[in-house]
This record gives C-alpha cells, structure tokens and sequence, in this order.
C-alpha cells in the first residue's frame, strides 16, 4: 500500500505554465479570427445595417480585389521574398487590356486576356531579376512599381478610362437572384492555390525554399525555378485582379490599384503568412482580407472620416508583423 501511495504522490502533475503557453499558442495562430469575430460584434451593436444581406454582399464584393492582390502577395512571401509591385502590376496591366480594346477595337475577352499575359509577363520578369542578377526582392519590386505607376499615369495621360463596352463589364455587374457573381473568382482562385499549396510538387517545393532554401536547394529542389513560378503565378492573380477591378468600376483611372498597396501586404500577415517566409495557407489569407474589408466597411457604416483608416491599416500591418514575430520566435 506505501508503495502504491509513493507513485501516486510521484506522478507528474499537469503545469499551469505548459497550458497557458499552449492557450497563448491558439490565440496568436487564430488572432485573424478572433478579431474579425469581435469587430463584426462592434460593427453591427453600433450600425444594424451592417448584418444586412446587401452589405454583406458589399462586403464579399469589396474582399474580391483585395483578396486576388493578397493571394499573389503570398507566394513571394512564402518563398522569403516581397514583391511590392503587385498592386501597380495590377492597374498597368488592366489599362493595357483596357485600351487594346478601346483604341484598337480588340474583342474584349482578347482586350482582358491581353492585360491577363501582360501583368503575367511582368512577375516571370521580377523573378528572373531576383533569381538570375540577384537583385534584392524589396528594391527591385519597389523599382518595379514605381516604373509602372509611371507608365500608367503616361497611358491614361492623367485621364480616366470610361468607355470600357459592355462584355468587358458584364462580370463586375452581373448578378444572380441579387447575388453578384464577381466573388466566386476569387473563391475559385482560393481553391486553386490550396490544392496548388498543398495538393503538388510547386507547393511542396514553396514551402521548402521559403523554409531553408539551402536545405532545399541540397533536396534537389530548384530555388531559382520555385521563385520565379512563385512570381509568375503572382503576376497572373495581379492580372486577373486588374481585369475585375476594371469590369467592377467600370473605369480605369491614372491611379488604378495604387491604394491596395497598403491592405494587399497586410491582409496575407495578419492572416499568419510568415514574413521569413515558409509558413501561411490560404484560409488564413482568407481572413487577413475579410478581416481588413470587415474594417474599412466598418468605419465608413459608422461614419468614421476616411483619412484615419490607413492609420488604422499602418497599426494593423504593425500588429501583424509584432505577432507573427512572436510566433516565429517561441511557439514555432
């Protein structure tokens, strides 16, 4: 009997510590949604409009843009790379596609398909700058951006784009029984890049060169080839959000795209894709999007004057990066 009592008083007992380390854990894995549940809350007991099914449908209407910029940011990000010319990659290439079929009577499907492959060409051209002259990734996006800004604005010569024909805008407007159709693109580009991510070789091979790339690289894994099919995908996603953006407004404007630059690099870090790269799903940036799209339409429902909402995207992107730090560094 002392025996049995001398093991039973030995036994290990569960630590507080180990639990509260582990509940710390969930909340900063989960932090995208723990917080888009609360501002949902906040919203709608100061605003009802905002659980409204038309604003609902505003809201997924709004995430579609945000949601293909940010899905593209991603896959530089997760191959430990940036690039911050995706956003302008998006209004150059829609601008392109808008005026094959403006000035020069291109069919619009041709017109968009145009824009499509142009903003494609523009990633597969960073990629081979990163990969090939071993430029770094943040100068020579910004570079990158800041050459395509300018060629927008000289295209549109500082005018708006609005004789945009009626195929080419059909998406953007089209509905059915009340329900736009321009959000199943973007959930159809989710789908893609999950089973891209997780379902392939490029996905396996994304994670292992943003995770080590010179453990990779000893895998028999190409880096240089990952990288540049991560920002040739990424240019696509830009292309296809520029061509919705356009068919959604129906204009191209001499600015197009340049106000995403701010959400499109926050929403896939606060949505747990790791700045050191390797480490990020897609339904994670699923909530990054809908968590900043809940908030901008949020502030404008209850009022709030829009010059501090890219305050408030400055604090979010600082909030992220602040937590995705601490992920990396103590509950990897």
């Amino acid at each position: 009997m002392s025996n049995v009592s001398i093991k039973a008083e030995a036994a290990p007992r569960p630590r507080s510590g180990t639990s509260n380390r582990a509940i710390v854990g969930w909340v900063l894995h989960n932090v995208v949604w723990i917080w888009l549940a609360i501002l949902v809350v906040f919203f709608g007991l100061f605003n009802s409009f905002f659980f409204t099914v038309f604003n609902f449908q505003n809201i997924m209407v709004q995430a579609t843009v945000l949601g293909m910029l940010a899905t593209a940011v991603a896959l530089p990000l997760l191959v430990a790379e940036i690039d911050l010319s995706i956003p302008a990659n998006l209004g150059f290439s829609s601008a392109v596609g808008a005026l094959a079929v403006t000035d020069y009577g291109a069919p619009w499907w041709l017109g968009a398909l145009f824009g499509i492959a142009v903003a494609t060409a523009i990633g597969f051209f960073n990629g081979l700058c990163i990969t090939r002259l071993r430029m770094v990734s943040l100068i020579q996006t910004l570079s990158m951006m800041i050459i395509l800004q300018g060629a927008l604005l000289a295209l549109t010569q500082g005018k708006t784009i609005t004789s945009l024909p009626e195929g080419y805008t059909w998406i953007g407007q089209a509905t059915i029984d009340g329900w736009p159709i321009m959000p199943l693109v973007f959930v159809v580009a989710l789908i893609f890049m999950a089973v891209l991510l997780r379902r392939t070789v490029l996905g396996r091979s994304i994670y292992a060169v943003g995770g080590n790339a010179a453990a990779a690289n000893s895998a028999g894994i190409r880096v240089d080839r990952t990288k540049i099919v991560a920002f040739t995908i990424a240019g696509f996603l830009a292309g296809i959000g520029g061509f919705l953006l356009a068919s959604w407004q129906m204009a191209i404007t001499s600015n197009q795209g340049s106000s995403f630059l701010l959400y499109a690099i926050a929403a896939p870090i606060i949505g747990g894709v790791s700045v050191f790269g390797g480490r990020g799903n897609v339904v994670g940036v699923f909530g990054g999007v809908m968590l900043l799209t809940v908030i901008q339409v949020g502030l404008a429902i209850i009022a709030v004057p829009s010059f501090y909402v890219g305050m408030i995207g400055g604090v979010m992107i600082f909030i992220a990066v602040a937590i995705d730090a601490i992920r990396v560094r103590y509950f990897q």
